[in-house]
């Protein structure tokens, strides 16, 4: 269970003073950018023209789709559902990362105790079958997902929801277990669906029913299979409204599959689709030219922003005995040579990742502030002594430090924790050899692995390089069934609830969550209390840094890289975009949200 947080007799009080509340938007830390009334958001073209397409590949791995039920376990829905059918009684822009304004509800207040909050209903607000949105909406959805029915994720992200009660037809109320700043947001955001859709079915059976819900788009034609098409919704309910002005440009919006790479990218050059993020520096530096890129038909961008920086990084899966050993763990991480692959693979595009909020405040840096140590020094008996001492730093290879160097601590380290070179292999006191399965569903990260897999060998250790479908690798990864892979987790501009079900003991055992690694550690646990009850930014950072001291002297994972820039190859001439690219965002969303097409492409 999560730890509910214990509050001061002095700090309750204060709590207890502030005024009830209630506004057209609501900030985590009180900062609200734009007043009541406003027009649009700054960085949109609230004169966008309407009509064009654009079509698209997902920046996810899937080979198709089996089911338009997006909050299900079983299965894989198909990319964009939730963000361009459902809408939430509240919706985030991309300039403030811990404010949201108005949407389904046209108004939001939270109790004088932080124990709750209420929402009233816009009385324009429509599903797609022209039904209202109604406060009984609100709590079947809520109800839903936190049944055993919708995956176990839901049940994570709203464990500090008590309960919801709709207090009139458009009246919904949330109460909370204790008070949290965030939680506001938490089920603000929370998508909305109608009672009709998949009535009389048990939720984890609706599969093939097209969801009923109040977003911008339809589904153009909903068969299964490997592409989908959304289709704006002419009669959606909120296209004046200021939270939606210039937003949601396009009749069309298509997601296309391919199997493997070089398809996608032969795709790309034929005129098939229109937008693709690069992942690869290989394929950035070298395919994207050509006549196509001479002429000006495609273009390769860069996209800057100020998003926090992604973590990338080999997962181990502690529930394997062989991982348990912090030594062992810290011993594989020094056997990958980032500078090498830089050099040599990379192009020099890529950054080294030091921790797992990288490029951001929330980022640990030096010995510990004090701000920190006041949240670590309570735990010290829970923790390991390095924690104190410098943040962690990726092992370099840059001279006077070298491979063989650190292959030498390596194989000091994993002698401490009882393996031994003979007979060929390195071996425990059972003479068991030491192998790991290396799980991807990217056939094309064999280059990327195969100089750790040579380091590996090096230490007297197997590495088995197994890749699979998608669609095996998710169901392996819901079951927790793999020793090591690689996984890349977007950084936030508001971390906070989310972090519980990524990192929290009790996601450890509930198969299907984000805890892949299996770490359960009450210092974690006691940390991330702390990250969701902060109640202002400072608290928010200095929360954030002392998790990131904890995690990264576990030594959970292999640090990777990371690019600062989005890497996108687009037809420019087909589009037209904003003046303005805001500090945060997802280069997807942007484009599908926020650009409109050119007078070719309407």
């Amino acid at each position: 269970m999560r730890l509910l947080l214990v509050l001061p007799a002095l700090a309750l009080a204060a709590l207890m003073a502030v005024p009830a509340w209630a506004a057209h938007a609501y900030a985590q830390f009180g900062d609200v950018k734009y007043p009541p009334g406003f027009s649009h958001f700054s960085y949109v073209n609230p004169d966008a023209p309407k009509g064009g397409e654009i079509r698209m590949v997902p920046p996810t791995r899937p080979t198709n789709f089996d089911k338009f039920n997006p909050f299900t376990l079983k299965g894989t829905a198909p990319y964009g559902i939730t963000t361009l059918m459902f809408d939430s009684l509240l919706t985030g822009n991309s300039e403030e990362p811990t404010t949201a304004y108005g949407l389904l509800a046209e108004d939001v207040s939270v109790a004088p105790d932080g124990l709750s909050a209420t929402f009233r209903l816009n009385p324009k607000a429509r599903f797609h079958n022209g039904k209202p949105v109604l406060a009984a909406d609100v709590v079947h959805s809520f109800r839903t997902l936190t049944s055993k029915q919708a995956a176990p994720q839901f049940r994570t992200i709203y464990a500090e929801v008590k309960g919801v009660e709709a207090l009139d037809e458009r009246t919904v109320r949330f109460d909370f277990a204790s008070p949290n700043r965030e939680l506001p947001l938490i089920v603000g955001g929370m998508p909305v669906f109608s009672r009709d859709w998949g009535q009389g079915k048990p939720f984890d059976q609706v599969v093939s029913e097209v969801p009923i819900a109040s977003g911008p788009y339809r589904i153009a034609d909903p068969r299964m299979g490997r592409d989908i098409t959304y289709v704006r919704d002419p009669n959606y309910w909120a296209a004046d409204l200021n939270v939606r002005r210039g937003h949601y440009n396009f009749d069309r919006i298509t997601f296309k599959i391919y199997l493997d790479e070089t398809s996608r990218f032969e795709g790309l050059k034929a005129g098939e689709f229109d937008f693709m993020r690069e992942f690869i520096s290989r394929n950035w530096a070298r395919q994207y030219t050509g006549k196509a890129f001479e002429s000006g038909e495609l273009a390769k961008r860069p996209f800057p922003n100020q998003n926090p920086g992604d973590f990338q990084g080999y997962v181990f899966n502690l529930r394997h005995p062989k991982f348990q050993d912090v030594r062992v763990r810290k011993a594989l991480g020094l056997a990958m040579d980032f500078d090498w692959m830089n050099r040599q693979l990379f192009y020099n595009l890529y950054k080294r990742v030091q921790g797992y909020f990288p490029n951001s405040e929330f980022h640990a840096e030096g010995l510990p502030k004090p701000d920190e140590l006041a949240i670590l020094e309570p735990l010290r008996d829970k923790l390991r002594p390095e924690v104190f001492g410098p943040a962690y730093v990726s092992p370099s290879t840059k001279p006077p430090h070298s491979l063989r160097d650190n292959l030498r601590q390596a194989q000091k380290l994993l002698a401490e924790a009882g393996w031994t070179y003979r007979d060929g292999a390195l071996r425990n006191e059972k003479g068991e050899p030491f192998t790991i399965e290396f799980l991807t569903d990217q056939p094309s990260l064999v280059r990327i692995v195969t100089p750790f897999e040579k380091a590996l060998e090096k230490l007297g250790i197997q590495l088995i390089y197994r890749s699979v479908d998608f669609s095996l690798a998710k169901q392996k990864m819901d079951e927790f069934d793999f020793e090591l892979t690689t996984t890349r987790l977007p950084g936030s501009t508001a971390p906070g609830t989310e972090l519980l079900e990524r990192w929290g003991s009790e996601a450890a055992k509930t198969k299907g969550s984000s805890n892949i690694w299996g770490i359960a550690d009450p210092a974690v646990d006691a940390i991330l209390q702390k990250v969701v009850t902060a109640k202002t930014r400072p608290e928010l950072s200095a929360a954030m840094r002392a998790l990131d001291r904890v995690l990264t002297h576990g030594h959970y994972s292999i640090p990777q890289y990371y690019g600062s820039d989005f890497l996108v190859g687009f037809r420019p001439r087909r589009f037209e975009l904003p003046a303005t690219i805001p500090p945060y965002y997802d280069v997807h969303n942007w484009a599908m949200s926020t650009w409109w097409g050119s007078p070719q492409n309407r």
